[in-house]
């Protein structure tokens, strides 16, 4: 008699960020489990790049952590790629699965699994996570398929100014600079986002100068954007989603970041066709106006690399974080001496 197939249920409920990160995590869960049936659920809005991943069977489709929608038999694995809890733990117990794979919580000491270290880059976390279960797992394992639809503007320069939260989103006007000066080089040049960042979006355009038929935002579908993404020669944006797809498909890209070290959230360091420019501060991701330590990349650093991306200058450096914190500070103390500042 056959064996009935077994069901891994795998929480991650977050943005498209967040989905990237865990790739290796979920990935290494398809290796070590090939013939049982594994269930993510992630929100319904991410099925496509979803499919892109690939060794998912089914989504649950869900927003939050606590609540998973499930009316099948109890999972026999439920892995909680989502965070430490107490939701994501409390959630998938309502499932409950024969057995629960998810970082040590103190409000459920019946629960065994890592302790959460804080510092830790989050690709490296989810990977530590399933290798405590005995599940070897692939850092680099991070490339996504190809889309199977046209880019809507192949070996264009992808501008996105949008961002989750307000904390990360670098100044419109000086992504506007960037696209404008990169424009005139002779680059195609477009402009993405939702359609909530339709307007954020427009003015990124309107500012540089750019053909109306540039902006993109509002008018592509993730599939879309991932095939954009994919074909692009450069994409510049902030800590979102996109930089994590830009990852993912290995196409350059300079990524700004401000209350978010790149140390726990960026590409890969050992990846020089990725740039993540940060001023060494951390900050908080919540605020309701940009972080200060983001403010402090301008748009002349953006363009310096991405110029030298362009141009193909792909050689490692020692580091992609110090040297900008250096150089920023270098200009405030020689505005200093010179009473500028």
């Amino acid at each position: 008699m056959a064996l009935s197939r077994r069901t891994i249920v795998v929480l991650r409920a977050l943005g498209l960020g967040d989905l990237l990160t865990a790739v290796p995590a979920v990935r290494a869960l398809r290796r070590a489990y090939p013939d049982d049936r594994l269930v993510l659920a992630t929100p319904a809005a991410l099925a496509a790049v979803v499919s892109l991943v690939g060794g998912v069977d089914d989504i649950a489709p869900t927003t939050h952590p606590a609540s998973v929608p499930w009316r099948e038999a109890p999972p026999d694995l439920a892995v909680n790629l989502h965070g430490m809890g107490p939701q994501s733990i409390r959630g998938l117990l309502a499932l409950t699965p024969r057995r629960l794979l998810s970082h040590a919580h103190p409000d459920f000491p019946d629960v065994d699994g890592p302790a959460w270290v804080e510092d830790l880059h989050e690709i490296d976390r989810w990977c530590r996570l399933v290798e405590y279960a005995g599940v070897p797992a692939d850092l680099a394992d991070l490339a996504l398929a190809r889309p199977a639809v046209p880019s809507p503007a192949p070996g264009a320069v992808v501008i996105h100014p949008g961002a989750s939260h307000a904390a990360r989103r670098w100044p419109s006007e000086r992504y506007a600079r960037v696209a404008r000066e990169l424009a005139k080089a002779g680059h195609l040049v477009v402009v993405t986002g939702s359609q909530a960042e339709y307007t954020l979006a427009e003015r990124v355009v309107a500012a540089a100068g750019l053909p109306g038929d540039a902006l993109l935002a509002g008018r592509t579908r993730l599939v879309d954007l991932a095939a954009l993404v994919a074909d692009a020669a450069l994409v510049v944006c902030g800590d979102t989603g996109v930089g994590h797809l830009a990852t993912a498909y290995g196409t350059p890209s300079v990524l700004l970041f401000g209350p978010v070290s790149p140390h726990t959230w960026g590409p890969p360091r050992d990846r020089p066709q990725h740039v993540a420019l940060w001023a060494g501060r951390l900050g908080d991701t919540f605020a309701d106006t940009p972080d200060p330590g983001l403010l402090r990349v301008s748009d002349a650093d953006v363009l310096h690399e991405a110029r030298r991306l362009l141009a193909g200058g792909t050689t490692p450096k020692p580091s992609t974080t110090e040297p900008l914190a250096e150089r920023l500070l270098s200009r405030e103390s020689l505005a200093k001496e010179h009473g500028h500042g």
